[in-house]
Order: structure tokens, then C-alpha cells, then sequence
């Protein structure tokens, strides 16, 4: 029989699990292991698989109406969009598909921004170095990853990247050419690095001294994963023009969308920007169950107790291993190890005991489990991690 796999573009090298179905914290193969889930589909299934709330209001939705465009209003949406603006710095709210999408919408409702004030020539997008912004053109160009930009031409005029942390090229890159400062408040891909929190108020400050905007890639690192709705609102005074947000928005459902103040949006005019699929019946009945839920500040508080928990036991690991283990890193539950040496034998070790993890950047091992985790959850990952340090030797 041929291999139905041959069929399938081979961007990916997934191990040999076929996951058929998932509850709360734990997902099932076909022949019925049960595993630890600390992965949450890369930060994505913020509650957890299979939530009764998230199934039932999809159910119900599917037999009303999928789709529509945005030829028409879709009431759902409206409702979102208004939630979202009432608990963040938002008044404007586009709907997307995914986190990349998101970010095309950013990079362009920031050029259009200057351009209607009357600077054109403020193109520029001044962006980290580990940055992971997604996998379009313009996406990758913004990330500027060698190994994502080879064999696709040349690099994208207008984005400008510096080093993490280098304080003076930002001061230098920040110029009268500049649209926007482009940033994650924590770091997925590029090694699970939270941005101090002063850093971030740096940042806001740096951008009105230089007529700049601030845009800030909350896809991974937003949705309650801190312990906060959104991570940069740790910091003060630090509120972003522009934020992407996807993943948990959704919980496992993919949309994705881009809030930004009323300056901002008032640009984006008909025709300015569209979307067939962003903002549909579907998506928008899931996304107003997710954020009543997750914005909740008594969720939230719970998140940031587990994350505690989390954090201890990591550094105990830390303290136990010094030989394979530099340090804890990120924040809240985006969280992981900082290896001296390769993560993904490790991530392997972990996923032969029935716990699935991640791994990112400078040799970390990630940590991304759904919000919904529970004491008891955190310990049988970590005993099983110990374990898995224990037994697999440095690469």
C-alpha cells in the first residue's frame, strides 16, 4: 500500500503518534495512551482539549450558519470586536485567520498610518533578533531568520533588525524613516526570552519621542499565557499601537486578529484591507466564549498561581541538574529550560514517558500547556522531566 504520507508537503518531521482525540489536559492515540499535553499545540489550546463550553457553542453555530464574507455583518464579530476594545488599549479590531495574517495586517495598517499623516518615506520596521513573526514574506522578513528567508529571494526593503537586548542600535535604528518598533513581549521561537517589563516602557517612551509606532506580536505569549489578558500589561505605561494576537484566542480554533488604536485604524478605509474567511459565524461564536472566559481576572489569577508552581518546580530541576540545565527562563506558562546542550533528545525522552513538550531557540526546552492546568499536572510533568534529564545523556 502506498504511504499516505508521501502525500503531504514534508515542511515537517512529525514523531510516529497519531493523536485521535483529547480531553481537558491530555491527549489519546489510537490505541488509547493517554499523554500529558505541555505543548497545547504550540500555545494553542489555551483550555484545553474538547472544552465543553467551546464544544457546545460550536455545535450549536454549525447548524445555524458557517459563512457569510464580510460582504455582510456578522453580529458575533461585533460583539468581539467590542469586548476586545473594552479590555485593552484597542478601539479598532480586524479579523484574521491566523497569527501571520495578523502581522500582514500590522506592518500594513503602520505604513498606511504615516502615509496618511503625510510620511511616506516612514517605511522602516525595526525588529528583534529570535523574533518569530510567521511564515509569509513579509512575516519572515520581520523575523529575519536566515534559515526561514533562504531560497526565497532577495530580503523585503523596510525592515531592519537589531540585536536582543542591544539598547544602543535600537536608539540608533529608531529614525525619521522609522514606522514601527515590532515586538514580542515574550519571545516563543527565538528561546522562551521575556522582555523586562521596564524595557517595554523604554520602548513606549522611545516611539513618542520619535513619532514611531509600537506594535507588539501577542500571538503566542497573549490570551492569559502570563498570567496578564496580555503580556505587556505587566509594564507600565507600555500600551502598543497595533497587537497581533491568534492562537489562544481561539483555543484551538484558528482565527487570529489585529487590534489598534482609532489614529491607527482610521486609515484602513474600504479597500484598504480584506479577508474571505476572517471574522466568520464560526470562528466569532468560539472567540466570545474564549475571551469571556479567559478574560476573567479570577482565571487569570489562577493562571498566575499554577505559573508559580510551574516555576518552582522548574528551578528545582535547575538545582538538581546543574550539569544539563543553565537556567529557567520566560514567563508565566511560557515557560521553559535552558539546556547546555541540545533540547530535542530531551523532548524525545520526555515524549517516550507520555509527556509531550516543546522546544525553541538557544537550546531550551518549551513548556506551553494549556491554562487549565492544575497542581497535579505540574508534578507528574515535572517528575517526568527529571526523569527524562536523569536518563539522556548531553549532545
Amino acid at each position: 500500500m502506498t504511504d499516505p504520507r508521501k502525500h503531504i508537503m514534508p515542511v515537517y518531521a512529525p514523531p510516529p503518534q497519531v493523536f485521535e482525540r483529547g480531553e481537558g489536559v491530555r491527549m489519546y492515540t489510537e490505541d488509547g495512551e493517554a499523554y500529558l499535553d505541555f505543548v497545547a499545540g504550540i500555545a494553542v489550546t489555551a483550555l484545553g482539549h474538547a472544552h465543553p463550553a467551546l464544544v457546545d457553542v460550536l455545535q450549536t453555530q454549525a447548524g445555524k450558519l458557517w459563512h457569510t464574507s464580510n460582504m455582510f455583518r456578522v453580529p458575533a464579530a461585533e460583539e468581539l470586536a467590542g469586548k476586545m476594545c473594552a479590555d485593552t488599549f484597542a478601539d479598532r479590531v480586524f479579523f484574521t485567520n491566523s497569527g501571520t495574517e495578523a502581522v500582514e495586517c500590522a506592518i500594513k495598517a503602520a505604513r498606511k498610518y504615516h502615509w496618511a499623516n503625510g510620511a511616506p518615506e516612514r517605511i522602516e520596521i525595526v525588529t528583534f533578533q529570535g523574533a518569530f513573526h510567521g511564515r509569509s514574506l513579509g512575516a519572515i522578513n520581520a523575523g529575519g531568520n536566515p534559515k526561514y528567508l533562504e531560497g526565497f529571494g532577495p530580503p523585503l526593503e523596510g525592515f531592519t533588525q537589531i540585536g536582543f537586548g542591544d539598547h544602543d542600535a535600537l536608539d540608533a535604528a529608531v529614525t525619521d524613516k522609522t514606522a514601527a518598533v515590532f515586538v514580542e513581549p515574550v519571545q516563543g521561537e527565538g528561546g522562551v526570552r521575556a522582555i523586562p517589563e521596564e524595557c517595554l516602557t523604554g520602548l513606549r517612551k522611545l516611539c513618542d519621542e520619535r513619532g514611531a509606532l509600537l506594535i507588539y506580536d501577542e500571538v503566542q505569549c497573549g490570551m492569559g499565557r502570563t498570567g496578564k489578558l496580555f503580556a505587556h500589561e505587566w509594564a507600565e505605561d507600555a500600551s502598543p499601537d497595533i497587537m497581533c494576537v491568534a492562537k489562544g484566542v481561539g483555543a484551538g480554533f484558528p482565527f487570529g486578529a489585529c487590534l489598534m488604536t482609532e489614529a491607527v485604524g482610521q486609515p484602513m478605509q474600504p479597500g484598504s484591507h480584506g479577508s474571505t474567511y476572517g471574522g466568520n459565524p464560526l470562528a466569532m461564536a468560539v472567540g466570545n466564549v474564549v475571551w469571556d472566559i479567559i478574560s476573567d481576572e479570577a482565571f487569570l489569577a489562577e493562571v498566575r498561581r499554577v505559573s508559580g508552581t510551574l516555576t518552582q518546580g522548574l528551578k528545582s530541576l535547575a538545582d538538581s541538574h546543574p550539569d544539563k540545565v543553565e537556567g529557567v527562563t520566560g514567563k508565566g506558562l511560557l515557560c521553559g529550560l535552558k539546556l547546555k546542550s541540545l533540547p530535542k533528545p530531551f523532548q524525545a525522552t520526555a515524549r517516550d514517558m507520555k509527556l509531550l513538550v516543546g522546544v525553541a531557540g538557544n537550546n531550551v526546552l518549551r513548556l506551553a500547556p494549556p491554562l487549565i492546568i492544575t497542581d497535579a499536572d505540574v508534578r507528574e510533568a515535572v517528575a517526568v522531566l527529571d526523569k527524562a534529564l536523569e536518563q539522556t545523556p548531553v549532545s
